[in-house]
């Protein structure tokens, strides 16, 4: 018998809203020990995700230089000096959630075996996908929840039936 997603997904999502800070959803992650959360607008729709990545290279590519520029000394020392005063006045802002996060939001239904999770999560590179019922979203499926497939002995079993 096929392993659903439904069987392995966590149904319990902890979403935050776009206007939220980066700062805030930075100790929102660490205190709920997770790496991403959905991204909710107004009404309540989920309008994207963000992750723990997302916050580290938005503040990465602040500090960084460009390697494709072919710049004096002294040039480079200036256009560094600049990104410095930018990312300083930018600090003044609070830059939300939605200046962050990533827009587009892929699921699968609740009855999509896991094999074609796998595929779609290792395919676009994923580290977590919703689960859907309808349009409402129930659940979502990390890496973590994937492992379970190996962890859980029955699971494995029903997977490996199915080969």
């Amino acid at each position: 018998m096929t392993v659903l997603a439904f069987e392995i997904m966590t149904p319990s999502i902890k979403a935050v809203p776009q206007s939220w800070t980066m700062d805030r959803l930075a100790r929102f992650l660490t205190d709920n020990e997770i790496t991403g959360s959905p991204v909710t607008d107004e009404n309540g729709d989920i309008v994207g995700i963000a992750t723990l990545k997302d916050i580290t290279e938005f503040r990465w590519n602040a500090n960084r230089s460009e390697p494709d520029a072919l710049l004096t000394p002294e040039e480079e020392q200036e256009a560094r000096r600049l990104r410095m005063v930018i990312f300083e006045e930018m600090g003044k802002v609070p830059v939300e959630v939605r200046d962050i996060m990533t827009p587009s939001v892929l699921s699968v239904d609740e009855q999509t075996p896991v094999r074609d999770i796998a595929n779609i999560m290792m395919r676009e590179h994923l580290h977590r996908i919703f689960v859907t019922k309808g349009s409402k979203i129930t659940g979502i499926i990390t890496t973590y929840d994937m492992l379970k497939l190996i962890s859980e002995k029955e699971l494995t079993q029903r997977c490996a039936l199915n080969d």
